[in-house]
């Protein structure tokens, strides 16, 4: 019996199943949904030091924690909700970024006042029109570029916190402002 071919994806998914299914219908496709992209500056915020599989395993839990990511809540979050979240085992326990979660949250809607809504405020960095590189392996992909440098400066003097440059390409890859798919993953000319 033949084997059967499976599907070509970037090297930094392949093995697992959730990460698969990450790569395979969110990562790097455009999006232009508010509540969506603060999901994302949560998730990202808390993986700074950590492995994004491990943010993956626990985003359901965060959902439930952060009121299913509703920034208007999150944004009222008083110092006991903050520490009922800090001994939430289900999530990252870090003080400094449930602390940011909070101060982002209030930001994020003084953007959306400023600039009609978050996707537009962030997508006119790149001109509303996703960049898409080219990469053999996702390895030897940027970790910041000068856009995500440019944004990262930007958020930080609105207030924004744990915005850095890293962060923030993720982000970016994220909610597909930027295509950092392999070239022969699957998914890479399908964006």
């Amino acid at each position: 019996m033949p084997k059967t071919m499976s599907k070509k994806r970037c090297g930094w998914c392949e093995g697992d199943p959730l990460y698969e299914a990450y790569h395979d219908k969110e990562w790097g496709v455009p999006n232009y949904d508010d509540h969506k992209f603060f999901e994302f500056l949560i998730l990202e915020s808390f993986q700074a030091g950590l492995s994004w599989i491990t943010i993956l395993r626990k985003r359901e839990n965060f959902r439930k924690a952060f009121d299913d990511f509703d920034y208007r809540k999150i944004a009222t979050y008083t110092d006991k909700k903050k520490e009922e979240l800090r001994q939430n085992k289900g999530i990252i326990r870090n003080k400094l970024k449930i602390n940011a979660a909070v101060t982002n949250a209030q930001k994020f809607m003084e953007i959306q006042q400023q600039y009609g809504s978050f996707s537009d405020y962030i997508w006119e960095f790149v001109n509303h029109e996703p960049i898409k590189n080219t990469l053999e392996d996702y390895r030897k992909g940027p970790a910041t570029t000068e856009i995500s440098d440019k944004i990262s400066k930007d958020l930080k003097k609105k207030g924004f916190k744990s915005m850095g440059s890293t962060i923030v390409y993720s982000l970016m890859q994220a909610m597909g402002l930027v295509n950092d798919h392999e070239e022969l993953c699957f998914r890479n000319n399908d964006l």
